[in-house]
């Protein structure tokens, strides 16, 4: 492999496994908790699906007329990503995206998706994240993490793009989070088959596949030059950290839930 992929992958190790780790998964008891971790991280699925269509329109030609653009290899990967990740199938062979799937998991559970959905209509109204932030009522941390990736997308550097998608976001679902999920599915099936299916593609697609084609893709854009190398380091780094904080303000979120209720408890 690279070695400088190498070197990213060393200086990135430990907040990796920060993540991994993390202690909010063990927080996650049931239902109630589930449906707060994904109010909080369906903002992350949905900047990645940004992230992506960014690098899609740096890296080939996306505008009439057409004419070739960059390296055919690389073109081809980011295509082969986005077939995956914009047009995927749910367990009933419907087309959608990864974002859509997501939105029907939490609705099937009834999440509350009234703040994304609020978000994303201001959004398309007047293009100001601020207000939309605002209007939606969205989590700091949410804010926070979005912010950073649509500070990379528009620095129009493809190749930080490429790494934050390859090193902060394809392959960070320890396995102790899909055990637990799994368990709450056999208690519930009906309330979280379609998350337990999300997890089950986003492990099959994002992060085998997916993952090899996306450092194949750094790999590529950052090429020989040393700085770009470096900043891409950088830009890992950051990405994770902020993942890190998106975490801590849904653990943040859980607990309060908790001591709320025993107080609750206490005073019955």
């Amino acid at each position: 492999m690279n070695h400088r992929i190498e070197k990213i992958k060393n200086a990135t190790e430990s907040l990796r496994q920060e993540i991994v780790n993390h202690k909010v998964y063990s927080m996650i008891k049931d239902i109630d908790d589930l449906k707060i971790f994904m109010q909080y991280h369906v903002y992350a699925v949905w900047d990645f699906m940004s992230l992506l269509k960014a690098l899609q329109n740096n890296l080939t030609c996306t505008t009439i007329p057409w004419f070739p653009k960059g390296s055919a290899d690389t073109r081809n990967l980011i295509n082969e990503i986005v077939v995956g990740e914009e047009s995927d199938v749910d367990s009933f062979g419907i087309r959608k995206s990864h974002f859509e799937l997501y939105l029907d998991a939490m609705q099937q559970c009834n999440a509350d998706t009234s703040k994304i959905d609020r978000f994303i209509q201001e959004l398309k109204q007047n293009g100001d994240f601020n207000a939309a932030y605002e209007a939606s009522d969205a989590p700091e941390e949410a804010r926070d993490f979005v912010d950073f990736t649509f500070k990379i997308i528009g620095s129009d550097k493809a190749y930080l793009q490429a790494a934050i998608f390859t090193f902060g976001r394809e392959d960070l679902i320890p396995g102790m989070f899909v055990s637990l999920v799994n368990d709450i599915h056999n208690n519930f099936p009906d309330s979280i088959s379609i998350f337990k299916y999300y997890l089950e593609r986003h492990i099959e697609v994002d992060g085998d596949h997916h993952s090899h084609l996306a450092i194949e893709m750094t790999s590529n854009l950052c090429g020989t030059n040393e700085q770009f190398w470096e900043e891409a380091e950088k830009a890992s780094i950051e990405s994770l950290q902020n993942r890190i904080k998106l975490w801590d303000g849904v653990y943040k979120q859980i607990s309060n839930k908790n001591l709320i209720k025993n107080n609750e408890a206490i005073i019955c």
